[in-house]
């Protein structure tokens, strides 16, 4: 198995990236030369568990220059099973503190990313082992909604999402100066990116959550919930407030929301859709259940998964 992490080393631009690309280097992880340009910079690789593992240094975050980029990713890292940005998060109501990964899409248009659930699952599991071995406690292991920065500020081709076929997912530290900082976190992050194929064998049912807030507890806690010998597959997050912005009421919602699960591999066997919805996005979930012939549940049957009917 492939997978291959963006990672900004430029110290004079942003947060967090530089920080994880220096503990790699001290750790080791970046002793290989690959030969490989990208860029003009030069890719490193690690070999270790049946697995390799691409490192791409980057002068700015990957989604900022995505047109200049992307040939680079498809010339030589299209193969990959999984893909990575680390960068920092952020936000005028973020909460600090966290450790988040989520998936990339712009809800707005109806243009997703691939995602792949089990990598992502692999992750954010990952992610709570390094943060309870490093001592985080103060820390939290989260998920988002589902958004890409390629698109900020209402510039950007979120069309160019679907010209790399890997499954790829933000990583990230955030939400305040005091995290970005921290180098305990920055090491968890780092610790995290070889454990992405490291796997617990469970069933993993994947699901599509619709609805709530940004950090919406009930979705991104049933990352870890398990059941016997199965879980949940969480990655695209229609939150509440693109469901509005993009209008998802309107009649090309459906087809927009089609396109979500369609970029899931394996595609969805639930819905999940939080009960505060407004009646016109609830009516959007039920017809989106009914033509993909699966269940869909109110968000508080997460708690209670060994009662649910499954596609």
């Amino acid at each position: 198995m492939k997978a291959v992490y963006y990672i900004s080393d430029n110290r004079a631009w942003g947060h967090v990236a530089a920080k994880v690309w220096d503990i790699l280097g001290a750790e080791g992880c970046l002793a290989e030369d690959t030969g490989i340009d990208f860029a003009g910079r030069g890719v490193k690789r690690l070999c270790a568990g049946g697995h390799e593992y691409y490192f791409v240094p980057t002068d700015t975050a990957l989604c900022l220059d995505y047109p200049r980029f992307l040939p680079y990713m498809n010339a030589h890292f299209a193969d990959c099973d999984m893909s990575g940005m680390v960068t920092w998060h952020e936000g005028a109501h973020a909460p600090a503190n966290v450790l988040t990964v989520h998936s990339l899409g712009d809800v707005d248009s109806g243009v997703f990313g691939a995602a792949a659930p089990r990598y992502m699952r692999n992750l954010l599991l990952a992610y709570e082992r390094e943060r309870a071995a490093l001592g985080l406690d103060e820390y939290r292991v989260l998920t988002e909604a589902t958004h890409w920065s390629g698109v900020r500020g209402g510039d950007g081709d979120p069309g160019l999402l679907t010209r790399y076929p890997v499954p790829m997912v933000d990583i990230e530290v955030g939400s305040d100066p005091g995290s970005w900082e921290d180098e305990r976190a920055c090491r968890a992050l780092a610790h995290t990116l070889t454990q992405v194929f490291d796997d617990d064998g469970r069933r993993v049912h994947n699901i599509l959550c619709v609805g709530g807030t940004h950090f919406e507890p009930s979705f991104a806690e049933s990352v870890f919930t398990t059941w016997g010998d199965e879980a949940f597959g969480i990655t695209h997050i229609l939150a509440n407030q693109w469901l509005v912005s993009g209008r998802y009421e309107d009649e090309s919602g459906l087809e927009r929301a089609k396109a979500c699960v369609n970029a899931i591999a394996g595609g969805v066997e639930a819905i999940f859709f939080h009960d505060k919805l407004k009646g016109c996005y609830k009516d959007l979930v039920r017809s989106l259940g009914r033509e993909l012939g699966i269940p869909f549940y109110k968000h508080q049957r997460l708690r209670a998964p060994e009662q649910l009917d499954w596609a």
